[in-house]
């Protein structure tokens, strides 16, 4: 199945929640770009699936530099366009392998762990689509020209990528005319009229937007190597 799957990284922003003049694709998150972690979960979780990362044309010289300073698996990169929509169809049509499955990933989603990505396309090949969610804990109210009310949170889900489809339903859902409110994946191959599978996503699978999120994603990825070398240390112990 691995094999079978091509991987769109999307990494169009321009950082301007963040603050500075670098987008946050290219920050540096334990001493490697957001962006780089990102191509490395897949390239561990799916070996030998073809990765491509779609930048805005005037950052792709600047990343191919920045990339070769680091350790960054294999990927070829393709230029975006004037909204997400365009960005991941131009992805597709830079995938040089025509795979069973094709996961569309926010590149600024850099501590998804390789069960979270395994786990979505496993649910992709059973059911066609499949798209990680969390439950929220805030509360919620909706607004509108009365006022506000309550919105029962129990039938919420927040939304995550990568979002993984059989290769045939993206491609076809791709060749609707833009609309605004194709603001994920999903929601347009619902508008295709196809069902969208949710499975189990992770609280730490944050998507890095504003200066805090990059805080707890160092915390997170601090604490998650911490485990990792315990675990090793441990199971070096044991055949000692």
């Amino acid at each position: 199945m691995e094999r079978q799957t091509g991987v769109i990284i999307v990494a169009g922003g321009g950082g301007s929640r963040m603050g500075g003049s670098l987008p946050k694709q290219f920050m540096l998150l334990g001493g490697m770009p957001v962006l780089a972690r990102t191509i490395n979960n897949f390239a561990g979780a799916l070996p030998g699936a073809e990765i491509v990362v779609v930048l805005p044309a005037a950052h792709i010289d600047f990343w191919q530099n920045f990339a070769a300073r680091f350790e960054v698996a294999p990927h070829t990169v393709a230029t975006g366009g004037g909204e997400r929509f365009h960005s991941v169809k131009n992805g597709l049509a830079a995938l040089r392998r025509e795979p069973e499955l094709i996961a569309v990933q926010d590149g600024v989603r850099p501590l998804a762990t390789h069960e979270l990505i395994r786990r979505t396309v496993a649910a992709a090949a059973e059911h066609g689509t499949a798209v990680p969610v969390i439950e929220p804990v805030d509360s919620f109210r909706e607004t509108d020209d009365a006022g506000s009310h309550i919105v029962d949170r129990r039938r919420l889900r927040i939304v995550q990528t990568p979002q993984v489809f059989r290769t045939e339903i993206l491609r076809r859902a791709y060749e609707a005319e833009y609309r605004p409110e194709f603001t994920d994946d999903a929601s347009l191959v619902e508008q295709a009229g196809q069902e969208v599978f949710l499975c189990q996503g992770e609280r730490a699978n944050l998507k890095i937007t504003t200066p805090e999120d990059l805080v707890f994603a160092e915390a997170l990825l601090a604490d998650r190597e911490e485990k990792e070398r315990e675990a090793t240390e441990e199971a070096h112990g044991e055949h000692v």
